[in-house]
């Protein structure tokens, strides 16, 4: 089957790939949980220099036969044994100095998951990986600062645009769990009457077969339209 993207015979005859200077490719992910009502991102701290001892979002080089998602899947494969997560690219970073060591841009992705489901480790080029707060996050290696900054401003649009609080919720959940969920990633008090009314553009509740023993602790599922 042919390529979308044409063939070999597409190449022009004496091209040579190796005249042009071509930069690294890497990707970064913003992977975001609720730990303790707050909302958390998972870091590493590098073992290696540029920036040896600093916190950074998980992240590596793309290969080359790999889709620049692959990519980033496989890095947080790593990092927290999850290879299912929600997952949105967010942007391009492509300052010529924002790494001292070659022209990299990077793509970064903007990930989600319950916190019940990750197992943080440190990967082979990582000293230490574990999760911080989001709006107070330690100094950040290189650019990370601000794909961190931009990934929070997106993630606080996105809450309005899309489901995805449910991202970070259990199957079965309580109104107050959802509530808090809101809080977390809006960084601010909620009123549920606001957060009914935006579900329901998106989907219900419905009651959860699940449900806890306590009486005033009925526990919900979203089904969305």
């Amino acid at each position: 089957m042919k390529s979308r993207h044409g063939g070999p015979s597409d190449v022009p005859e004496g091209y040579d790939p190796s005249k042009y200077e071509r930069p690294s490719v890497t990707v970064d992910i913003a992977l975001f949980t609720i730990r303790n009502a707050r909302l958390e991102v998972l870091l590493i701290r590098r073992k290696h220099k540029p920036c040896a001892g600093m916190w950074a979002l998980p992240g590596g080089f793309v290969d080359m036969k790999e889709s620049l998602e692959a990519a980033a899947l496989r890095e947080l494969k790593e990092e927290t044994g999850l290879d299912k997560v929600y997952i949105e690219q967010l942007g391009a970073y492509g300052d010529p100095d924002r790494d001292p060591r070659t022209r990299v841009i990077t793509i970064a992705f903007i990930a989600l998951a319950p916190s019940e489901k990750l197992v943080v480790r440190a990967g082979d080029d990582a000293a230490d990986a574990a999760w911080h707060p989001a709006y107070s996050p330690p100094q950040l290696a290189f650019d990370h600062k601000w794909i961190l900054a931009d990934a929070l401003e997106r993630l606080r649009k996105r809450m309005w645009e899309a489901p995805l609080a449910f991202q970070m919720l259990p199957r079965c959940f309580t109104t107050t769990e959802l509530r808090k969920v809101y809080e977390a990633m809006l960084n601010k008090p909620v009123d549920l009457r606001k957060i009914r009314r935006h579900m329901s553009s998106m989907g219900k509740l419905t009651p959860c077969r699940k449900t806890t023993h306590h009486p005033m602790r009925k526990q919900y599922q979203f089904q969305a339209v």
